[in-house]
């Protein structure tokens, strides 16, 4: 399923589909944070980038098509939060919570989102 996720999350980035996939392969939530955190100044930025905010992007939307709303344990404020203000929540919350760095980024990512933007119950 997370394999799912992740291949949903490559094919809606363009810049992602153009990354070389053994510079930065997403496994683990450090594998997603390197990718979120290439430095300006590196060649490989933009892909980067577009790696990062793809996999952001495509969980999500993965996981908003296909889970029932009375089911979902998170929920995206209005308005939406833009794509870098969640992916620099992210890593900020991920550096902070060391404890997941060799978890599943996706996992991670969802623990992340469902505590930033949970649903009103």
């Amino acid at each position: 399923m997370r394999r799912v996720i992740l291949m949903a999350a490559l094919m809606m980035s363009g810049a992602a589909v153009a990354a070389d996939v053994n510079a930065f392969p997403v496994h683990t939530t450090a594998d997603l944070v390197r990718a979120c955190t290439v430095a300006p100044d590196d060649p490989l930025h933009s892909n980067a980038m577009g790696l990062c905010q793809g996999v952001l992007i495509g969980a999500y939307g993965y996981y908003d098509s296909t889970v029932a709303v009375e089911d979902r344990f998170v929920c995206s404020p209005v308005p939406t939060p833009k794509a870098a203000e969640v992916m620099n929540g992210f890593v900020a919350w991920a550096k902070s919570h060391s404890q997941y760095t060799n978890d599943d980024a996706i996992d991670t990512l969802f623990r992340f989102l469902s505590q930033t933007y949970p649903c009103a119950k």
